[in-house]
């Protein structure tokens, strides 16, 4: 009797073995890439969210810490770099895109989230946007709160970002970014305050949708080309080129633009005031650089609107490019990335209203 309860409990065991395999089969497989950041720091007390330690925790402790994604994919993580993401560099996006697109070209790879500090999510993600190769879904996710915080968001948005990226409804929707049960497109989403969970915005257009119960709903979606739908290629990329951005104010001079310039910048974002408005201290220089052949993108430090071309400046007389509705941060992107392909402005005008 005990030899036939034995091989009872035995083939019991191999049937639910059995249908666990099956069951994970049915999941999707999505890889987390870490990169450091808040969602991976750590604070000297449960109350510490201000002044707390980025970048501590390792993706596998990451992953540990929210059991509940098995249930909504096959996870594995990878450790790309271990950073607070005021730290991220053009090296570290080389890096980081070539990565994933090494990974999104496996059939075993279904979607993949980076973990990532909150100060420059926007502008990995918008990188990201025009490099990645695959209409898959890659989604960047964060936290305003270290992992060690009462009622840490690091875990519910990791949750979040997993359930996306595996999700047949977040194909071919461009990079996105997930934080307080919201989605963001790359391009739109921006960080509009210091220290509160909501701080993720898309101010102008909103966000493309929610997340809930661990399913993305989507309301809307991005009509510039993204991904696999852009021009540009870093597979074979070193380096970017030498970009910065010049911020306008009352009193404006042209020391940091010349301070660019004399350091071998080849582009200057010009973050101007009101519509991109340029001063009368300011604008002769940037028109010398630009007949120098310097390209000069003129921006606007508000946060919300078009730059408007021959708007506050005869553009086509200067030929200078307008950023459209990128903010200066992301008019440096795009700019870096266009000059791996053309020196023309007009050519890169039409990337700026394309992308």
């Amino acid at each position: 009797m005990f030899a036939t309860l034995t091989k009872q409990g035995l083939c019991a065991a191999a049937l639910f073995a059995a249908v666990s395999v099956h069951a994970a089969d049915k999941l999707p497989n999505v890889v987390i890439l870490a990169t450091g950041g808040t969602i991976a720091g750590t604070g000297a007390t449960s109350t510490t969210t201000v002044g707390y330690t980025a970048a501590k925790i390792g993706v596998e402790k990451l992953i540990e810490a929210v059991p509940e994604m098995k249930k909504v994919a096959n996870v594995k993580g990878e450790q790309v770099f271990q950073i607070a993401s005021e730290s991220m560099t053009n090296d570290h996006w080389l890096k980081l895109a070539k990565r994933v697109n090494e990974l999104l070209k496996q059939s075993d790879v279904d979607g993949i989230v980076i973990t990532h500090g909150t100060d420059t999510i926007e502008e990995t993600a918008y990188f990201l946007n025009l490099t990645v190769k695959s209409k898959k879904p890659v989604i960047i996710v964060g936290s305003m709160r270290p992992s060690t915080a009462i009622s840490a968001d690091g875990p519910i948005n990791l949750y979040n970002a997993v359930a996306t990226a595996g999700s047949k409804d977040s194909v071919g929707r461009g990079v996105l970014v997930t934080l307080n049960d919201e989605i963001q497109g790359a391009r739109d989403v921006t960080k509009t305050n210091t220290m509160t969970a909501n701080t993720f915005r898309s101010p102008e257009l909103g966000s493309l949708g929610y997340i809930v119960s661990g399913k993305p709903i989507f309301y809307r979606a991005s009509t510039r080309k993204n991904t696999a739908d852009t021009e540009f290629d870093v597979s074979k990329l070193d380096k970017l080129p030498a970009v910065d951005i010049a911020y306008g104010s009352a009193n404006a001079n042209t020391i940091a633009i010349d301070a660019f310039a004399a350091a071998g910048d080849v582009g200057i974002v010009y973050a101007g005031t009101g519509d991109g408005s340029l001063a009368n201290t300011v604008r002769p220089r940037l028109t010398e650089l630009r007949k120098q052949g310097l390209q000069i993108v003129r921006s606007s430090r508000v946060g919300n609107g078009p730059t408007i071309r021959n708007g506050e400046n005869n553009d086509d007389e200067t030929d200078f490019v307008v950023s459209d509705t990128l903010s200066p941060q992301k008019a440096r992107i795009l700019l870096m990335l266009a000059l791996t392909k053309t020196k023309d402005t007009k050519e890169i005008q039409r990337m700026f209203y394309t992308y």
